[in-house]
């Protein structure tokens, strides 16, 4: 499909429709489109999508400006219709044989009525490409912009858009107040929020984006983090049963297991195996990932690429996760949960105080000491079932988690397009 996105700057310049619309562009070029952005200031920043330079789309050019200082006083200058005739022309030619036009706020805002003038005279007539309106933000619903804004033509045209239009808000209140200005129902609006591009906002490394991906870890809710070497004393057992009972209350929630069985002791190979089959009776082949399985065998032998990096592996490649995708990991999770029997030291538990992430761990003294009362400790020998009950109800007070977890299923990007974006585009 051939798209064309059309605002008054793009990126780079920097804004919050802007951002959007570049996330809007990186997204459909990922799906296969064919897509280029019009816009009166910007430059392309993405190889695969083409910046159509308009200048007269642009909010700030010199005539559009000087236009618009009279509109505001309610005068309509004798340059206004040459100056929609001239964007009509120029813009016909940059949609050319374009499957939809998807214009962020043109016909939402007064910045540059000559430009929604264009898209009022192209669509009014048949016209082969679909237009869908997406409106960030109401000139018209807006306090402060009331005195610029005056009865009949050009200041209409922000209530009244071609009939043929698709009309997208970003928000609920966004397409309540696009109903009541249009006097259309609110079901005829659809709602698609903006999101957040999580990966580029944590800064995960390329091989966390794939085993977040592999693993679809933005769906669940909560992730328990456990960063240890698989060996007996780490009593990963007990995390499977308690995440096995947590289950029965958060059906979403997984336990992410980032360390190899441990390199010196041939009996922690039988260990994981162990834990396998106890995944297996647990019924949570989907729910707990051992990273050190992904990509091979399992009794694949362990060898790290140096002394440096964590002892975390994808089996079977030979290759190990470096500290910076374990540290990923404390970015992504809701909750350390640490298990032990034994522990000499203790060092995630520092580096889930660094990462804000809260802490569940066995009651052992190194683990105390470290965490200084700033944990919540249990026996290593606890009630899975109680454990669990713990958990919840920690993570039903906290709003912060709740939060967490709902912009990560909610508000990715990538869910979004999937779930909202692509089908809108698919019905055209």
């Amino acid at each position: 499909m051939k798209i064309i996105l059309l605002h008054y700057s793009a990126p780079p310049v920097v804004g919050g429709v802007e951002s959007v619309l570049g996330q809007h562009a990186r997204l459909m070029a990922d799906a296969g489109h064919a897509v280029a952005v019009v816009a009166g200031r910007g430059s392309q920043v993405d190889r695969r999508v083409p910046f159509l330079y308009l200048p007269l789309a642009d909010s700030l050019h010199p005539e559009v400006l000087k236009v618009k200082a009279g509109l505001d006083r309610g005068v309509v200058p004798p340059e206004f219709e040459p100056l929609a005739a001239q964007l009509t022309a120029a813009l016909a030619q940059l949609i050319g044989d374009a499957d939809v036009l998807i214009a962020h706020n043109v016909c939402s805002l007064h910045k540059n009525l000559a430009l929604t003038a264009a898209i009022k005279n192209l669509f009014e007539a048949p016209h082969r490409a679909s237009l869908i309106l997406w409106h960030h933000d109401l000139a018209w619903t807006t306090p402060r912009y009331r005195s610029e804004l005056h009865p009949g033509s050009p200041w209409d045209l922000l209530r009244k858009p071609p009939a043929v239009a698709i009309h997208v808000a970003v928000s609920e209140l966004r397409r309540d107040e696009l109903a009541g200005l249009l006097g259309m129902p609110a079901a005829a609006i659809t709602v698609i929020p903006n999101g957040l591009d999580l990966g580029r906002f944590f800064k995960l490394e390329e091989r966390t984006r794939q085993l977040v991906e592999r693993l679809d870890l933005l769906s669940a809710a909560p992730i328990l983090l456990l960063p240890v070497r698989i060996t007996p004393r780490k009593n990963i057992e007990l995390a499977l049963r308690v995440l096995h009972e947590l289950r029965k209350d958060y059906p979403s929630a997984v336990l992410v297991v980032t360390g190899p069985p441990g390199p010196h002791n041939p009996d922690n190979r039988r260990y994981l195996e162990r834990l396998h089959r106890l995944r297996r009776e647990l019924g949570l082949s989907e729910a707990v990932h051992f990273l050190t399985d992904l990509g091979g065998d399992p009794s694949t032998p362990f060898v790290p690429r140096t002394p440096a990096a964590r002892r975390c592996e994808t089996a079977g490649s030979g290759q190990s996760l470096p500290d910076e995708v374990v540290a990923d990991f404390y970015r992504l999770a809701d909750l350390l949960f640490l298990p032990s029997r034994e522990e000499g030291f203790g060092i995630p538990v520092l580096e889930a105080g660094l990462s804000g992430l809260p802490i569940f761990c066995a009651d052992i003294p190194p683990l105390r000491a470290l965490a200084d009362g700033r944990a919540e400790f249990f026996s290593p020998e606890a009630d899975p079932a109680v454990l669990a009950g713990r958990i919840a109800r920690r993570l039903q007070a906290d709003g912060s988690y709740r939060l967490r977890a709902r912009v990560r299923q909610e508000y990715n990007w990538e869910r979004i397009f999937a779930g909202q974006i692509a089908p809108l585009l698919e019905a055209k």
